[in-house]
């Protein structure tokens, strides 16, 4: 079935194309009939999936990546794919329109994208308002529109227009505003397509904004008297060794709740030479083993205690695997479903089920670290 919508979708805009899907998931996720009918056919539940990271609950370790619903408005359906998470965003202070297009481009023969979107969204009032609105609708008719559990992460950015240097003061105050409504928030400081972004990483960056991050995370905890929202980090996958000590320094002294390796690669891996030239970074089976070596040396280098979220060319059960079996705690895809479909998360649980049966192992958690 998908093969045939693939080739629909295929024939529109690449950004074009992921509107519609996304507004068809939007639609699923509000009709309660469509939702419950998703979940029959995607979802996978089995005691083996069940994880534990960074101070949460996951029915299953598969995840739906960042970037997909920018601004949170199909959440519901996409978690009735079958995922055990859904991180929305990146949202950022003000309304941005992102950089021009064309920005998004499907590499076909190698399962890849080159996006240089530059954070397009509604900005956080607008998400603010849905989130609110939602939230009253389900207190007036709890039986009908009462969501699916599942983890929702909120993926959050500097602004465009914000000086590198006040940056913590977007992350500060954009933390304040979504912690209410997210299981936990991602700093992001990896996209290539924000100019200076990725300066953040450094050390003289990294830590005064994580201190400042972490110190509204517990004034927060204390106002509101509930648990700490998790705080993670996530990175770009074109550290240097040293860059990734750094980082993962910085990380460690602030107490942070984990690490998502990684974001797209500004490099240019096994694809074709016409498409060398485009600007953006690359997503999809070409970062595959560029973003598993990643987390290998992060879980070597925090001894385990750091949890990972592995991102970057799933697009299979034995992506996953391996991402796994390098250090990650969990995984997340986007481009892979692009490529593969919406089975893709029950693809890889299923995947998942079978490789803990083959090894007597009881729990998913037990494959992790393994190579």
């Amino acid at each position: 079935m998908y093969s045939l919508i693939r080739k629909l979708l295929f024939q529109l805009d690449a950004e074009r194309a992921h509107h519609l899907s996304l507004s068809a998931m939007r639609w699923a996720g509000q009709t309660p009939i469509m939702r419950t009918m998703l979940q029959k056919w995607y979802a996978v539940q089995h005691p083996c999936l069940e994880t534990n990271a960074s101070g949460l609950h996951f029915a299953n370790p598969v995840g739906l990546a960042a970037g997909y619903d920018k601004n949170g408005i199909a959440a519901q359906g996409l978690a009735a794919l079958g995922f055990g998470h859904v991180e929305i965003g990146t949202l950022t202070r003000l309304p941005q329109i992102g950089n021009p297009k064309p920005r998004l481009y499907r590499v076909i023969k190698s399962n890849a994208i080159i996006n240089s979107l530059g954070f397009p969204n509604e900005g956080v009032e607008a998400f603010l308002a849905r989130a609110k609105s939602q939230e009253s609708r389900i207190q007036t008719q709890p039986s009908t529109l009462n969501p699916q559990r599942f983890v929702q992460g909120i993926n959050i950015g500097k602004g465009k227009d914000t000086p590198i240097e006040r940056a913590a003061e977007d992350y500060v105050a954009l933390l304040r505003q979504v912690a209410p409504y997210a299981n936990y928030v991602t700093v992001n400081i990896s996209s290539p397509n924000t100019l200076g972004l990725r300066q953040l990483q450094a050390r003289e960056m990294i830590e005064g904004l994580l201190k400042a991050v972490m110190a509204e995370r517990q004034t927060l905890a204390v106002t509101s008297g509930q648990r700490p929202v998790p705080i993670l980090v996530k990175i770009a996958p074109d550290l240097t060794s040293d860059e990734l000590d750094d980082v993962l320094a910085a990380i460690m002294t602030a107490e942070a709740d984990g690490v998502i390796a990684t974001n797209t690669t500004i490099g240019r891996l096994d694809i074709p030479k016409s498409f060398v030239a485009l600007k953006g970074g690359l997503s999809g089976r070409p970062l595959r083993y560029l973003s598993t070596e990643m987390i290998r040396l992060i879980y070597k280098r925090t001894n385990g205690q750091l949890p990972i979220i592995g991102v970057g060319g799933i697009d299979n059960a034995d992506a996953a695997i391996e991402k796994i079996r390098a250090g990650a705690s969990l995984v997340q895809v986007y481009t892979g479903m692009v490529f593969t479909g919406p089975s893709l998360a029950k693809q890889i649980n299923r995947g998942l089920i079978h490789e803990c049966k083959q090894l007597g192992l009881k729990n998913v958690v037990e494959l992790r670290g393994r190579d």
